[in-house]
């Protein structure tokens, strides 16, 4: 039986991903369920698992190529079973058929040549079969308008890079921003992570679970002309990683101690700068938190990750000088800056959640520990 090797949909908004590496040679057998291809997709690598048992018989997309969502990547069939690659082919997305067409050229060579708009037809390639690579387009460039400034590495935007570029640029596009900023006492907080050893992420996860309560248009997203207010309290927190951004989901924040949310996020943490989160910890976020604090960054503004209606951002604890009953003190505070989608959220119900989590994180006591 000939069994399809498809891109799977990892989240809603995924649209296509990258094939990374074939663990499986074309003719070489392969079990039900065992890794055959790493993809990557949603800031994350993912093993995708064979769907049945028999020979690996074509690989019709490459190492490295990105294919659209249900994209046929391979075939698997049982030892000497025909099939008709014509049909297979004809299923393939046209992201993928373009390095089939006349003009043989490298994914990365035909995005700069859009760029510039060069007509590839013109650009002798310098590849395997003559096909096209990105310095066969560089050096028509500087042949055709002059020296260009000399390049000293290539990073691609594709796989983690290129879904956040994506992601970042619809967020922009498609929410009207608004930031608001408050400063916070941490006093009491840290005699919470000094007495539990938790650390302030955990503490501040805490409190913006327990604000979200009390606040649940935060907790929400927009879809078509209807806001929909989340049940759910999941919590992601953005992670900086060697393969970029990535933001792992702590879910039921709200029913979770602070020792387990603590717990949950240096776990998790782990997993995503070893590019291991599974599909379950990179999905169903309905709110994000993202901290600088560790760089030096006093505050920032953050950018919505959507679908979601509000992010926020942390800043670095600086001890500075405040007015308390008259005398001035010295307290360590802390920037957050809390940027939401003004077609959802009002300015009040933003700042009464910023609020709410200045009261939380000023009294940490009825934390459940």
């Amino acid at each position: 039986m000939v069994t399809k090797v498809v891109m799977p949909k990892l989240s809603l908004t995924m649209k296509e991903g990258t094939v990374g590496k074939w663990y499986k040679k074309e003719g070489e057998a392969v079990e039900k369920s065992e890794p055959i291809v790493e993809i990557i997709s949603e800031k994350a690598t993912y093993d995708l698992e064979a769907p049945s048992s028999g020979i690996l018989r074509k690989i019709l997309v490459k190492e490295g190529v990105d294919a659209s969502v249900n994209a046929v990547l391979a075939v698997i069939t049982s030892p000497d079973e025909a099939f008709s690659e014509t049909e297979i082919l004809a299923e393939v997305p046209q992201a993928v058929e373009e390095t089939e067409k006349r003009v043989l050229a490298s994914p990365s060579a035909k995005r700069l040549a859009r760029e510039y708009e060069i007509d590839l037809s013109l650009v002798k390639g310098s590849g395997p079969e003559g096909r096209i690579v990105e310095e066969d387009v560089r050096r028509f460039m500087e042949e055709a308008r002059g020296t260009l400034p000399k390049i000293k590495e290539i990073i691609a935007l594709t796989g983690f890079k290129k879904t956040s570029a994506e992601r970042v640029s619809a967020s922009f596009r498609t929410a009207p921003h608004s930031t608001i900023m408050m400063e916070v006492d941490v006093s009491k907080a840290g005699g919470l992570h000094e007495k539990l050893q938790v650390s302030y992420t955990a503490i501040l996860v805490e409190a913006v679970a327990k604000a979200l309560l009390e606040q649940p248009i935060i907790n929400s997203t927009l879809d078509a002309n209807q806001i929909k207010i989340f049940e759910d309290v999941n919590i992601g927190l953005a992670v900086a990683t060697e393969y970029g951004l990535v933001v792992p989901v702590i879910h039921n924040a709200d029913r979770k101690s602070l020792k387990e949310i603590d717990t949950a996020i240096k776990e998790l943490t782990e997993k995503a700068r070893q590019g291991k989160l599974t599909k379950e910890e990179l999905t169903g976020g309905t709110f994000t938190v993202t901290n600088l604090g560790m760089y030096g960054v006093e505050f920032f503004t953050p950018i919505i990750n959507p679908p979601e209606a509000a992010i926020l951002g942390v800043g670095k604890i600086v001890e500075k000088p405040v007015v308390v009953d008259g005398k001035v003190e010295v307290k360590p505070l802390m920037t957050l800056s809390l940027s939401y989608d003004h077609r959802i959220v009002d300015g009040a119900p933003a700042a009464k959640f910023l609020q709410k989590i200045k009261h939380y994180m000023e009294s940490p006591d009825a934390f459940e520990a």
